[in-house]
């Protein structure tokens, strides 16, 4: 029993490092500033191929391709606007992580609120219309209808 929980806390620590993983020692820059730099950057920009994972966490050929053209352009001394808006440039407002809050994305950012609000008052006014139907009143019995009752009542 013991090995098994061994074994499922490597398998956990193994799953929880293989982000780390993602970025080659032939890829790390020598100069730590640069590096960091670098890191950051890559943390900014999503992986083309992948769903969700920046390219600073993905294994993927065209993520390593992004992380290397960044540090070349870091070593060629451009700032870190410059890297992003030539990455930009390339693949679309898709590969940041954080896409701005303008044009056409101004869309996309207002949808979810708005479909939200109008699904709460959707759902107010299905409320309030419910509350607004009034049950019939069951009809009093006639005189022979009240009479068959007893009649039924008192055989018992």
């Amino acid at each position: 029993m013991k090995v098994v929980w061994i074994k499922a806390a490597v398998a956990a620590l193994w799953l929880i490092a293989t982000p780390a993983f993602a970025v080659q020692p032939d890829e790390v820059l020598a100069d730590p500033a640069l590096e960091a730099r670098a890191r950051e950057i890559s943390a900014e920009l999503r992986c083309v191929v992948c769903r969700n994972e920046s390219i600073d966490e993905s294994n993927a050929t065209v993520a390593r391709d992004l992380r290397l053209f960044v540090r070349e352009r870091i070593m060629m001394g451009e700032t870190n606007e410059q890297v992003m808006a030539e990455v930009v440039d390339r693949y679309g407002e898709y590969v940041l992580m954080r896409p701005p809050m303008s044009g056409s994305n101004l869309a996309l950012w207002l949808a979810g609120p708005a479909l939200f609000l109008i699904g709460i008052g959707v759902a107010a006014g299905f409320i309030r219309s419910r509350a607004r139907i009034t049950i019939p009143e069951e009809a009093a019995l006639s005189a022979e209808e009240q009479a068959a009752l007893k009649r039924i009542l008192s055989e018992k």
